[in-house]
């Protein structure tokens, strides 16, 4: 099932049109915004930029992966898949881990164009153990949006309450400013926006080349996304199935 997904990604190339382009237009546009308010130079701004927006570019494309789930099941694709002998969980698991390739391209594309733009990691290791992190969050994070595939019948309904709740967990974090230059209601939701540990998980990697606190609080993060969002979804899509 994963690799009929990455089939649908060679025969329909579009669908990586979101990947390619966002990085770019996301990296430049923020950078030229913010970078002279808040460093005073892109250039300073950029190491405190690229992890957090590779944070929200890797978790905004993840909300694809709900909207295509819903298309398939309205469409009547996941009833063909019923009548095969697979595991009825396999089309569901096989649709969210293809999309690991699309999260890999953005991630990748966002380096690539923080690199062009004078971006350099103090540590290649930890950028790399950095953006395998913010993958798996990819992953993780679609198990929600799958969820809302699941129980939205609508594509555009799932990509409209997607977006609902992505936009104040990205803007209300430290994805793009410090959080000491928020109000003060602000910055402890921002504080305990898990975004904001993710974002400081892969600062401390790309700084430093090794793991932290915030990153261990990352990963228990995402182990509960797992933990609460696995049932509910597989048991969402088990009834509509």
């Amino acid at each position: 099932m994963a690799y009929r997904g990455l089939l649908k990604l060679r025969r329909s190339p579009q669908q990586l049109y979101d990947v390619i382009i966002l990085p770019i237009v996301g990296t430049v546009l923020f950078a030229t915004i913010f970078g002279g308010v808040v460093t005073g130079s892109v250039d300073s701004y950029l190491p405190f930029l690229i992890p957090g927006v590779l944070v929200q570019i890797i978790v905004t494309v993840s909300v694809v992966t709900g909207v295509q789930l819903s298309d398939d099941i309205s469409k009547g694709i996941f009833d063909r898949f019923n009548a095969l002998p697979v595991a009825r969980i396999a089309p569901l698991a096989g649709a969210l881990a293809a999309s690991t390739i699309r999260y890999a391209i953005a991630a990748i594309m966002t380096i690539l164009v923080g690199y062009v733009m004078g971006y350099r990691a103090e540590s290649i290791l930890g950028l790399l153990l950095g953006a395998i992190l913010v993958i798996l969050a990819g992953f993780v994070v679609s198990w929600i949006f799958a969820l809302l595939g699941v129980l939205l019948t609508e594509p555009s309904a799932v990509q409209g309450l997607s977006m609902l709740v992505l936009t104040p967990l990205m803007f209300a974090s430290n994805a793009l400013v410090p959080i000491e230059t928020m109000p003060g209601w602000m910055q402890a939701v921002a504080r305990f926006n898990p975004i904001s540990h993710l974002v400081s998980a892969l600062r401390e990697l790309t700084m430093t080349g090794s793991p932290g606190s915030d990153t261990a609080w990352a990963i228990l993060g995402l182990a509960l996304i797992l933990a609460v969002f696995v049932p509910l979804t597989v048991g969402a899509y088990m009834r509509r199935s």
